[in-house]
């Protein structure tokens, strides 16, 4: 399972989306007749389902309320940042316009300044609603330590989901100062889905698992603003983590008869990734960069990572994505754009057609191969010219 780097050190080899590549299945299906459905499992209640399996990241560079109504209607579901700008202040578009003017010497200090204004309870109620009101799904994603706290409140602004969302969570936490959430109270509690995360090991994802969880978020700091790995040297490659995390999942089912739900969290820049996320073992994925480059995006064509905020440390930092499309153009198409970031449903259903799986469970059995030169081979015209896999 691993190699040595060193006397009495061994490490193990792990791979992330530009290493590997899907193997073409022996029987190929029609992709409009491929299943691709999400389902959250809800106590005592039907699964919350969608229609297409890919969540927009609780960023505040991309989800507000315009922004999830607009998914939801499109057939995903937005989650929105509890403890982000939307719930800071009543109207964060000059906040939001201050944010992408900003030089890029001063960002960290200005975001940090921003996100010391209080967390207003009231608005959380308020964007809840307003999402609900168009009808459609919407999640929410909470610190760990307010989860308790919140959980109550959003429920019964109609919230469909609570992500619990950290760094980096696991089911047993130590601390002398602050008592430890409790998932399995939490989940005992609510009657909506929540989810977990991030997660990259088999060991602490079963622990989670174990706990009455719906679904659990899968990566450390592969997102395209985070940081992270950087600045704490911590993370797994995404192909890897879920694979292992995907694993727990089939354990947690034979022990439980629960099969808890694993999305993949970060780090797809194109289509392509997606697809390999869901042969990985994903049943869903969470894109937060490719979203926060729509033009229905809250950030103005500009990105920035969760943890940006804390004073001490930042781990993310402000990106500039651009505004390329709309956000049905980047899930439903027609793409206008030869780089993989447009149509993302068509694309799903392309490879799972051409990898002959009719369901997503199929699709978690298709082969992979560890393919170092996948990005690269024959693509010379296309890197000197920047265009398609060049860019």
């Amino acid at each position: 399972m691993g190699m040595w780097i060193g006397r009495n050190r061994k490490a193990r080899v792990t791979y992330g989306f530009d290493e590997i590549a899907l193997v073409p299945g022996r029987v190929t299906i029609n992709p409009n007749e491929v299943d691709f459905g999400f389902r959250l499992p809800r106590k005592n209640a039907k699964p919350l389902e969608l229609k297409i399996p890919i969540l927009a990241s609780a960023m505040d560079g991309v989800v507000d309320v315009r922004f999830a109504v607009e998914m939801g209607r499109l057939g995903g579901m937005a989650v929105l940042n509890l403890d982000g700008l939307q719930t800071r202040y009543a109207d964060p578009t000059s906040v939001l316009q201050e944010i992408a003017e900003a030089p890029r010497e001063h960002i960290n200090a200005l975001l940090q300044k921003l996100y010391q204004a209080p967390v207003r309870e009231q608005l959380i109620g308020e964007r809840i609603t307003a999402v609900k009101r168009a009808r459609v799904p919407v999640g929410v994603s909470t610190v760990p330590a307010q989860a308790s706290r919140r959980a109550g409140l959003v429920a019964e602004a109609g919230a469909d989901c609570l992500v619990v969302q950290g760094t980096v969570l696991t089911a047993r936490h130590i601390s002398r100062s602050y008592e430890q959430l409790s998932f399995e109270k939490l989940c005992a509690g609510l009657s909506i889905p929540v989810v977990a995360g991030n997660c990259v090991d088999y060991e602490t994802a079963l622990e989670l698992m174990q706990t009455g969880i719906s679904g659990i978020l899968v990566g450390v700091g592969p997102g395209a603003a985070c940081t992270t790995r950087g600045v704490l040297g911590v993370g797994v490659p995404q192909v890897t983590a879920t694979s292992d995390v995907a694993a727990a999942r089939e354990t947690c089912l034979r022990e439980t008869g629960r099969r808890v739900q694993v999305i993949t969290d970060g780090g797809m820049r194109v289509a392509g990734d997606i697809a390999k996320a869901f042969a990985a073992g994903a049943d869903a994925v969470m894109v937060g960069s490719i979203f926060a480059g729509t033009t229905d995006a809250a950030g103005g064509g500009y990105h920035w990572g969760m943890a940006t905020p804390d004073p001490n440390l930042p781990r993310g930092t402000r990106i500039k994505v651009g505004r390329r499309g709309t956000l049905r153009e980047v899930l439903l198409g027609p793409a206008r754009v030869d780089d993989g970031t447009q149509n993302l449903v068509g694309a799903l259903r392309s490879a799972m057609g051409v990898c002959g799986a009719a369901t997503l469970r199929d699709f978690q059995q298709t082969e992979l191969v560890i393919a170092p030169a996948i990005q690269n081979e024959g693509k010379l015209f296309q890197q000197a010219q920047q265009v398609g896999m060049g860019t």
